[in-house]
This record gives structure tokens, C-alpha cells and sequence, in this order.
């Protein structure tokens, strides 16, 4: 007899799967049925912060900072008291999700005309006509973004990336005794040349900030490339006993894994295209912050190197003109944060391409983030047969 589960182990594995931020992996995962009514505790944060904050502007005064505090308060309350007594989301008809969503595409235009009733006028430069598409812009804006997270649970993935970088910067240090020399090889020469501190002088701070884009963007690159290597050996290893072991510390660690799987591998179910950039989500997350963590390091060195060694005196030369200074830091030239800045990003991108690549990086840095892809694959797999 083939083994059944109940529908309270798989709504038990439903919400392992949101608090590890791959809710995707949700058999049916829909909007009405799942995004929604998670995203719905924002989206009255937002309606009702707007109508606290912009409305009662005569009769509140000074007191709407309180008012809005309060406003804040009580939402994220409700939701902590939803979230840790309510162990099944609310399912919403078709007819309340039309609700909603009239009354959240209301507010743009509702906020300023209770706001042109109390206090006579719009607060936005250029009038009502001008408010109101302020408003429409900025509740579009809050709305898809929230959507955007909740369907990918990108706030969940922050949350274990960051719980995580301890961890990271025990191992980023560990790794820097090894990578730092080879990385100084090629970049002490460069961070010596009057040229480039020439750039770095001339350069802005967002056109700085696009180059570390860059660097961010190949490697979110980088792992999307090693992470359909990672799906496929998986996939082919849904052996019981690697189930079995993947499957520890979650909802379906006590089942019989031989009985849904009896003496087999279990056959893999294709990701759709939602699933694989989740998985790339809850990949790059880690990546960037344990890379953010080397970069830290990298800027901390290029940072006390340039103040010790390039005097003021050296720095003119190089530039040729007095360096423009630091607003934050008046002592320290622009260009040395810059350039500090500069090779902080390079040297992060450097640090993550090299745990994805090398053999014994990658068995110290890359591999604890791919066990959790690989429980996330078990986890589904197993859910997947017995849902089926």
C-alpha cells in the first residue's frame, strides 16, 4: 500500500518552504491563492500609514508623527501575532481578491481627496492633478515591489543570509589568508597609478556605484551558470538514503522515505521558470552577502594602505591638482575612497567566482550554500510524491 500523508504535513512543509524563501516550490503556488494574502498586512500598512500621515494634516498637527508611529505599530504587531497563531493562511474567493485589490487601486485617488476635504489643498508641488499621480506612482511602485518579494520571498532569503554572515565572515577571513596575496599581485600595481586616481578623482559616486553593479551583475552570472550544473547532479541523485539525509530537521524528516520511494530513485518534477530564479534568488543572496563581507575587509585594507603610504603631497602629483576631499571624511581624498571602493567590489566579485570554481574554495565557502539548495530539491521531490 502506497504511503499517504495528511494535509497538515504538507501545509507544515508549505510553510518550511516560505520560512526558507523558496516559496515557489508551493504545489499550485498562485497569486489569489498564496501571494496575496501575505502581501496583504503591507499593503494596509501602506494604505492606512498614507491615510495617518497625509489626511488629518489640520486637526493632527505635530501629532501625526505619533499617529503614524501608532499606525506602524499595530500593523507589524498583527502581523507577528498572525504569523506565529495562524498556521494556514487565509484562502481568499475570487470575489474578496477583486475587493482588495478595487480598494488598494482606490487609495491613490481616495488619499488626496480626503486630504483636499480636511485640509483644503493637496501637499504636492504642481497641485491635485499632480498629487494624485504622485500617488498613483507611488502605490504602484509599493504594490508590484511588494508583490515582487513576497512571490520570491526575498525578504525570508535576506533574513537567513544575514543570520548567516557571521558564519560567512568567520570563513571570508579564513579565505583572505589564502586569496589576499594573489589579489595584491594584481592589484597593488594598479592602486599605485597616477591615472587612475586621476578617474577616481573625476569619477561620481553613481557612475562608481554602476561599476559595482557590474561586478555584482557577473556574479549573479556566475552562479546562475554554476546553478543548473548544481540542479542536475541533484536530479540525478534522488537516491532514499540522500532523500533521507536531505530531509533531516524538516517537516518530512520522520517519513518512511523507503515506503514513497521503495527501492528507487524518485523522478525529479522540471522546475518552471519561477522555481529556477527563486533558487537563483536564494543562491545569489548568499553569495552577495558573503562576498559583501570580503569586500568589507578589501576596502578596510585599501582604505589604510592609501592613508599610510600616499601622502597628500603624492596624491596632487598624481592627480595633478589639489585632490578633492572627502565631505564625510575632510582628511582623506575622494579618489583614495574610490579607489578603495573600486577594488572592494573587484576583489568581491574575485572571492565569489573563485568558491564557485575552485575545488578547495569551493568545498570550504561554496558548498554549505549549495546543501541547502540541494535539501530545498529533496524536500520538493518528497512533496511532491506524496501530493501525488
Amino acid at each position: 500500500m502506497p504511503f499517504t500523508a495528511s494535509r497538515a504535513l504538507s501545509r507544515r512543509t508549505e510553510r518550511w518552504f516560505i520560512r526558507r524563501g523558496v516559496p515557489t516550490m508551493i504545489e499550485g503556488y498562485g497569486f489569489a491563492t498564496h501571494v496575496l494574502p501575505r502581501m496583504l498586512p503591507s499593503l494596509a500598512l501602506v494604505s492606512a500609514a498614507s491615510l495617518a500621515w497625509l489626511v488629518p494634516l489640520r486637526s493632527a498637527g505635530s501629532a501625526r508623527w505619533i499617529l503614524l508611529g501608532g499606525v506602524i505599530v499595530v500593523t507589524v504587531a498583527v502581523r507577528w501575532v498572525l504569523g506565529v497563531f495562524v498556521r494556514r493562511a487565509p484562502r481568499f474567493s475570487r470575489r474578496t481578491t477583486i475587493a482588495i485589490l478595487t480598494g488598494y487601486a482606490a487609495m491613490p485617488v481616495a488619499v488626496p481627496l480626503l486630504q483636499l476635504a480636511v485640509d483644503g489643498r493637496v501637499t504636492a508641488p504642481g497641485g491635485s492633478a499632480v498629487g494624485v499621480v504622485g500617488f498613483v506612482i507611488f502605490f504602484a511602485v509599493v504594490f508590484f515591489g511588494t508583490q515582487l518579494a513576497t512571490k520570491y520571498g526575498l525578504g525570508a532569503l535576506l533574513a537567513r543570509a544575514i543570520r548567516h554572515a557571521a558564519y560567512d565572515l568567520r570563513n571570508s577571513v579564513q579565505l583572505l589568508g589564502r586569496a589576499l596575496p594573489a589579489l595584491l599581485f594584481v592589484t597593488l600595481f594598479l592602486f599605485f597609478t597616477g591615472e587612475l586616481w586621476q578617474a577616481m578623482n573625476r569619477l561620481g559616486w553613481w557612475r562608481l556605484a554602476l561599476v559595482v553593479g557590474l561586478f555584482a551583475a557577473v556574479t549573479i552570472l556566475a552562479a546562475a551558470g554554476r546553478l543548473r550544473e548544481e540542479i542536475g547532479r541533484v536530479e540525478q541523485d534522488l537516491s532514499p538514503s540522500r532523500v533521507s539525509a536531505a530531509c533531516r530537521d524538516t517537516p518530512l524528516a520522520d517519513l518512511p522515505i523507503a515506503e514513497i520511494a521503495p527501492g528507487e530513485r524518485l523522478t525529479p518534477v522540471p522546475l518552471n521558470g519561477y522555481q529556477s530564479r527563486n533558487l537563483l534568488l536564494q543562491l545569489a543572496t548568499r553569495q552577495l552577502v558573503q562576498a559583501a563581507v570580503v569586500g568589507l575587509a578589501l576596502f578596510t585594507f585599501f582604505l589604510i594602505l592609501g592613508v599610510l603610504v600616499v601622502t597628500p603631497e603624492t596624491a596632487e602629483q598624481w592627480i595633478g591638482e589639489p585632490p578633492a576631499r572627502s565631505v564625510l571624511f575632510p582628511a582623506v581624498p575622494v579618489a583614495l575612497l574610490r579607489n578603495a571602493t573600486l577594488f572592494a567590489g573587484f576583489g568581491s566579485m574575485y572571492f565569489a567566482v573563485t568558491s564557485m570554481s575552485d575545488a578547495d574554495h569551493r568545498r570550504q565557502f561554496f558548498a554549505p550554500i549549495i546543501d541547502d539548495i540541494e535539501r530545498t530539491l529533496a524536500v520538493r521531490a518528497i512533496y511532491l510524491a506524496l501530493r501525488g
